[in-house]
């Protein structure tokens, strides 16, 4: 029996075979050269033409995804078709190269030139290795990359995945996942999370599990152990025994009846229908890159008016909070970002980008408001990227003269956090993104395996800057004009609320409740459980397990002090 320790990213106790990722397409002959009968331009030809076909292909797959997995297709899609590497593959065309062998060397070009670049474009490096690998597999008429097939359900084991075969996994037939590489908030965890799949990452050995052994994977723990005991046996026989969760009834609550709205976040109006379906109270992030990925051009505003609207009919009378358009970074477009920037991860994005290319924003927001107008749902208004309080106020102007009322900012930036309280004198809510607010607050990439235990929302250091946030919205409130004769505030109070995929974890949402933070939004299948654990805790418990969050001085010790408090995530299999 041998045990691997990892991060533990989707909750679940399961048993099974393992099937290991098959290996990556052959690398091609390093002297490949295209025949004598062959031209320079008949080669480029068909290396565009293949190109083509892995774009089309991934596209194909995206539009019967949704949420997560509609995005990372979406994005890996563009890639294979990205100009950079197919320019650089036709250099060596030029030379004589074959195209299966150029495409391959410009891969590792762009890759390498992406990693240096670091942060979010080092992300790109294995989308760049995917699409190459599709690529060269298409010229060769070979199958592409993907998931082993199999009869029976297994435990799928890797170094890492692909974004684009995480984003296609049949939890039907993968019941667990295990990565040797990888972080908490990587494509992986994040997907497998939407996906409700018990996943593992960043436990060294894993990808050294031999294909058919059985193994126990312990998503909550971390834990995988090759060549079960009896202990870990009846374990996944209890987890699988026990009784299901109960669904969503619609409105999160503390025990005592403490209303803490749990929120969905969505990227479609395919994803709002299904999280209304879930029972979510409203939106609490949704995502407008997908009207804007995979274009040349800036969508109209009518086009923004259609998608906008599908989301909001499906939530009549609810809150609806939509970002503005977070491009930049690992979300590059032709017609709105720098490719050049020597450091994009802290470049031009989000909402810096109205400084550079000033116009697409206000469009953005005209389509809104236009929007909002045809439909009954409760619209407020978020620009990611935030840092200070006249980008704020600036924001605040231009959701004004679009005739949006509820404007507000993205916490992802750890000065927001420290200046909480003067960015919120200038709008109406922020919202927490955990996801990044981690990764620059630890200085941690969030797809380095080697980086995890640093790239972790309990981590101290985040958790006094979501409270600090929390604080500066209370300072905010407490500074507004009363309403005559009473102590309330007229313009009312400043709210917090969380987006990140830390809202998803059931013992860290009690938490967050506890520091007073107003609502939690996340994938609609973390409703249940975060519902379900909420609802097992007073306010008093949560701001008593809050404090000592609060206090702890490691990750592990806060997340540790927590759950040994939390009996019902025993209970549930959590």
């Amino acid at each position: 029996m041998r045990t691997i320790k990892g991060i533990g990213v989707s909750a679940g106790r399961v048993l099974g075979p393992s099937r290991r990722m098959p290996p990556p397409v052959p690398e091609p002959d390093a002297d490949a050269k295209f025949g004598p009968e062959a031209t320079v331009d008949g080669e480029k030809a068909r290396l565009k033409d293949a190109a083509e076909t892995v774009r089309e292909d991934l596209k194909h797959r995206a539009e019967t995804a949704s949420g997560d997995a509609k995005a990372v297709l979406d994005a890996t899609a563009m890639m294979a078709t990205d100009p950079m590497l197919l320019k650089a593959a036709g250099k060596h065309i030029n030379a004589g190269m074959a195209p299966d062998r150029a495409v391959w060397e410009a891969g590792m070009e762009v890759a390498a030139m992406l990693q240096s670049l670091g942060g979010y474009m080092a992300e790109r490096t294995q989308d760049v290795l995917d699409v190459r690998g599709r690529i060269v597999a298409e010229l060769n008429g070979l199958p592409a990359p993907g998931i082993p097939g199999s009869d029976a359900p297994f435990i799928l084991t890797a170094v890492e995945l692909a974004p684009a075969d995480t984003a296609t996994l049949d939890p039907a037939k993968v019941v667990g996942l295990v990565t040797s590489e990888g972080g908490p908030q990587s494509h992986t965890a994040i997907l497998a999370r939407s996906l409700g799949l018990p996943a593992v990452v960043g436990a060294p050995g894993a990808d050294g599990i031999a294909d058919g052994a059985e193994i126990y994977l312990d998503g909550a723990s971390g834990t995988v152990v090759e060549d079960p005991g009896a202990a870990e046996r009846e374990a996944a026989q209890k987890y699988a025994s026990r009784s299901a969760l109960p669904a969503f009834n619609g409105t999160g609550t503390t025990a005592d009846g403490h209303r803490v709205p749990l929120l969905a976040n969505v990227g479609s109006g395919k994803d709002a229908r299904a999280a209304a379906e879930a029972g979510a109270e409203g939106v609490g992030l949704l995502r407008t890159e997908f009207c804007f990925l995979g274009r040349d051009s800036e969508p109209s505003v009518e086009e923004q008016v259609d998608a906008y609207g599908a989301v909001f009919a499906a939530f009549p009378g609810r809150k609806v909070v939509i970002r503005t358009l977070d491009a930049g970074a690992d979300k590059p477009l032709p017609f709105l970002t720098d490719a050049s920037e020597p450091n994009p991860a802290l470049g031009v994005r989000g909402f810096r980008t109205d400084r550079t290319s000033p116009g697409v924003l206000a469009r953005q927001l005209e389509a809104i408001a236009v929007a909002s107008g045809a439909h009954e749902a409760d619209v407020w208004v978020m620009a990611p990227m935030i840092s200070t309080a006249e980008e704020a106020a600036d924001f605040a102007v231009l959701c004004t003269a679009a005739g949006l009322g509820m404007p507000g900012v993205m916490v992802e930036v750890p000065a927001a956090a420290v200046m909480a309280e003067a960015i919120l004198s200038r709008v109406r809510f922020a919202s927490l993104g955990t996801n990044d607010l981690t990764q620059y607050t630890m200085a941690a990439d969030r797809q380095l395996g080697s980086l995890a235990t640093l790239n972790d929302p309990w981590q101290p250091a985040v958790l006094q800057l979501i409270s600090a946030t929390v604080a500066g919205a209370a300072r905010a409130t407490a500074a507004l004009p009363a309403e005559p004769g009473t102590a309330t505030a007229a313009a009312g109070a400043k709210t917090v609320g969380v987006c990140g995929e830390a809202a998803a974890d059931p013992a860290l949402a009690v938490v967050l409740a506890g520091m007073g933070v107003n609502t939690l939004s996340m994938t609609p299948r973390a409703l249940s459980s975060v519902g379900a654990v909420l609802g097992s805790v007073t306010l008093e418990q949560a701001q008593e397990l809050s404090a000592r969050a609060l206090a702890a001085h490691s990750a592990a010790e806060a997340r540790t002090i927590v759950r040994s408090r939390l009996p019902v995530l025993e209970q549930l299999g959590l």
